[in-house]
Parts: C-alpha cells; sequence; structure tokens
C-alpha cells in the first residue's frame, strides 16, 4: 500500500525543514510551521524501513483532537489542519526536554525497576511493586531531546536546572502544564474505557515568549493505555495489561532480538506484519477518540499533501 516516509516538498516563502523521526517540520517564513506527519514507525529511537498505512494521518488526527480538548487548559501552538497528515502552527522555539508523566510502572520505568533501580530521573520509586502498578500518584521524569540519532536520556529535574537547560521560572510552568495535561487526559480515557498510563508532552515558546504544547499530544506513540475492564482482575492474577500503545511494536522487536542497540539488525518486516501494525493503529484511534476512521485517498500522498498546504498558505 502507499505511505509516505520522507517528504521533498517547496512551500511558498518556505525557509528550512527539519526532520524529526516521525514528523518533518517546515518553517514558513520565520512564522509559521507546516508539520506533515509521516508513515514512518520508530522504536527505542530508530526508524524502522517501512512505513505503515494511515499512520500519519492517525497520530495527526489524535494530537490535533486533544490539542482542541485541552486548549481551555494549557495554550498549544495548533492553527490548522489543511490536510490529514497536516498540523500548521505558530514558530516555537522548543525546549530541549521531553516531559514524561508515568502514573504506572510500565514500560521504561518497569525495565529500571527490574534491574533493582528505585529511583528514576531522580524520582523515588517505592519497594515492592509489581509491573503495571498505579503510583500513588503520577511522577514525571524528564527525558533530554536526542539529536542526530542519538537516544534520549533519563534526567532529573535537578539536573535540567543546574545545567541551565530551562529555567527554574520556566520548567515550574513546564510541571504545572504537564500534570494539567495528564489529569484532562485521564479523565477523557476514563470515558472512554481506558487507563491513560503514560505519556510524554513537549513545549516550546513562542515568539512572544509564551509557553505552549507542540508535536503530538496522547498518540499511541507517545502514550500508553490500559484497558479498564478487567486492568485490577489481571494485577491480582499477575498477567500482562491489555494495552493500546506502540508498546506492541516494541515486543515485537525484542522478540526477534531488537532494541536499538549497537550490533542489533532489525527483523523483517513483511507485508501481512504491515499490515497488521497498520490495523491495530487504526483500532488504537477509533478506542482513543470513541470515533469512526476514515481513511483518506493514499492514492498519490504527496500531491494531495501538497495542493491542500499550498491552498491553504495561499489563503492566509
Amino acid at each position: 500500500m502507499n505511505t509516505i516516509t520522507t517528504t521533498n516538498f517547496t512551500f511558498p516563502e518556505q525557509k528550512s525543514v527539519y526532520r524529526g523521526k516521525v514528523r518533518e517540520v517546515y518553517n514558513i517564513n520565520d512564522d509559521l510551521l507546516v508539520m506533515v506527519a509521516t508513515d514512518r514507525l520508530s522504536a527505542f529511537d530508530v526508524v524502522l524501513p517501512k512505513g505503515i498505512p494511515y499512520k500519519g494521518q492517525i497520530l495527526n488526527q489524535i494530537a490535533t483532537k486533544f490539542m482542541e480538548l485541552t486548549a481551555d487548559i494549557v495554550p498549544n501552538w495548533l492553527i490548522a489542519t489543511p490536510d490529514p497528515n497536516v498540523a500548521v502552527g505558530h514558530l516555537c522555539d522548543p525546549f530541549k526536554v521531553e516531559m514524561v508523566i508515568r502514573g504506572y510502572l510500565s514500560g521504561h520505568a518497569a525495565r529500571e525497576y527490574a534491574t533493582g533501580k528505585r529511583t528514576i530521573c531522580g524520582v523515588a520509586m517505592a519497594e515492592g511493586l509489581k509491573e503495571n502498578d498505579q503510583f500513588p500518584e503520577p511522577i514525571i521524569t524528564p527525558t533530554t531531546k536526542a539529536e542526530n540519532g542519538e537516544h534520549d536520556a533519563d534526567i532529573s529535574r535537578e539536573a535540567i536546572l543546574s545545567n541551565g537547560i530551562v529555567s527554574e521560572e520556566d520548567y515550574v510552568v513546564l510541571e504545572k502544564y504537564t500534570r494539567a495535561l495528564f489529569q484532562r487526559g485521564t479523565e477523557i480515557a476514563a470515558s472512554r474505557g481506558l487507563i491513560l498510563v503514560d505519556t510524554k508532552y513537549e513545549f516550546g515558546k513562542t515568539k512572544d515568549g509564551k509557553i505552549v504544547l507542540i508535536d503530538e499530544i496522547h498518540t499511541p506513540d507517545s502514550s500508553r493505555y490500559f484497558y479498564a475492564e478487567g486492568y485490577q482482575e489481571r494485577q491480582d492474577k499477575g498477567e500482562e495489561q491489555k494495552q493500546l500503545s506502540k508498546e506492541f511494536v516494541r515486543r515485537w522487536l525484542i522478540e526477534n532480538g531488537f532494541q536499538g542497540q549497537e550490533g542489533q539488525t532489525i527483523p523483517e518486516m513483511n507485508e501481512a506484519y504491515i499490515e497488521s501494525v497498520s490495523e491495530r493503529y487504526i483500532e488504537l484511534y477509533e478506542k482513543i477518540l470513541g470515533e469512526k476512521f476514515i481513511k483518506a485517498n493514499i492514492d498519490n500522498i504527496d500531491d494531495r499533501i501538497n495542493t491542500n498546504v499550498v491552498s491553504y498558505l495561499s489563503s492566509k
């Protein structure tokens, strides 16, 4: 099936383009950003070799929907969505940390805990927890923002401040916004029969110095969800939780001997596996948003995106 794994657009008044793991961001006249969500799939900070049909559309539409649902509590960068794979927003100077918040001992935190560690990013974790147990209250475990193919790294609040990565005044706001967004996301998830387990947020500053939410929010790439029904029963029995997240991709990679480490080979992604991942992402979309996913026309994604974005920019 047709996918978009890289872009090479030249939009009106385009100044530059930044290529992230999954998104490609076009600077328009040092004023607007055009963010294109590709169909690339990344895990363990590595971009996998094949695209996943509709993944970019799914991520973009979930993120923009949650931006709308949280705009009353945290300002964000979003202005418009002229194409299913595209978000347009204010140009921002991003903070060089990602704000990870965890309500449960899962994923990376659980893997660290299993090695005997009882602190993560300078935050203490109680003894006697089982994987996927709920923390007494959500903990914030920031990471650095990786560049040039490097891995994101855990970092403490103290290290962020002492190294001048973020000022204390700004960091207080980032923490406040992170907790408010997680609380709202938890409430929305509960209304869908889900538990928002953990997630990450990215923030930036607009030209006038306003701190805003940027990038994605509450997508299956940035978040982990459990099904609420049967959660406690599964915990009591020591069973795996039924979850909605990209963790199924990570588990598949681990089972096939890949965790992004040097010398490891990415396993073959055949057509059947790619289709199964696409179907899983559609399931994630429909469960998280509570609405039917409508597939965009992907006969020629590049032309569709270019036409829609140029039309939007020309109308500004």
